[in-house]
């Protein structure tokens, strides 16, 4: 049975020159973004995962060598993320934020910017702290300025040295976007 998915459209409608103006008059805030599990779901060679129904494409594979060996990533986008991407960055600067080793997240986030600019800044494992088997994300080296930066992570760990900065919609974005899946 050959399943066909279709790609849905957005027209993104631009800020009204009223609302330009209001943002031009703000600091922007910087949102940092999460990859795994958050912005996408991936596995590598021999690997299945249950966090995509089965049968479903990829939406782009990636061949990374670690050390020294070939690995190949299968890597399904959140459903409309290249549209939430599109439309928060026009009011937040985005940061991605991983834990994952810099080849693979720099690999990731290279395909979800598709070449728009919008995902510049990024931070990977070596930026975070390790304790207990656990990387915590320093926020402090993307700016020293907390009150203009939250986070958005599906894992608490992630950001556990930071509770005032975690999104308190993130669990809703999350719950929502784990029903679509």
């Amino acid at each position: 049975m050959i399943i066909q998915h279709q790609t849905v459209k957005y027209e993104i409608i631009p800020l009204s020159p009223l609302s330009k103006h209001r943002l031009s008059m703000l600091k922007r805030k910087t949102l940092v973004l999460d990859l795994d599990e958050t912005l996408i779901h991936s596995h590598h060679d021999g690997v299945i995962r249950q966090t995509v129904k089965p049968g479903t494409p990829p939406d782009f594979v990636l061949k990374v060598n670690i050390d020294r060996h070939p690995v190949r990533f299968f890597v399904h986008k959140r459903p409309h993320v290249d549209y939430f991407l599109e439309v928060v960055s026009q009011w937040y600067d985005l940061v991605v934020f991983t834990a994952s080793m810099e080849i693979y997240g720099a690999a990731v986030a290279d395909k979800l910017d598709n070449n728009r600019g919008i995902l510049n800044r990024r931070y990977y494992r070596q930026h975070c702290h390790l304790a207990m088997g656990s990387y915590t994300k320093e926020l402090a080296e993307i700016c020293k300025d907390l009150s203009s930066i939250f986070i958005l992570d599906n894992s608490p760990v992630a950001y556990k040295h930071y509770p005032g900065n975690q999104s308190t919609c993130s669990c809703i974005i999350q719950c929502e976007i784990d029903h679509v899946i």
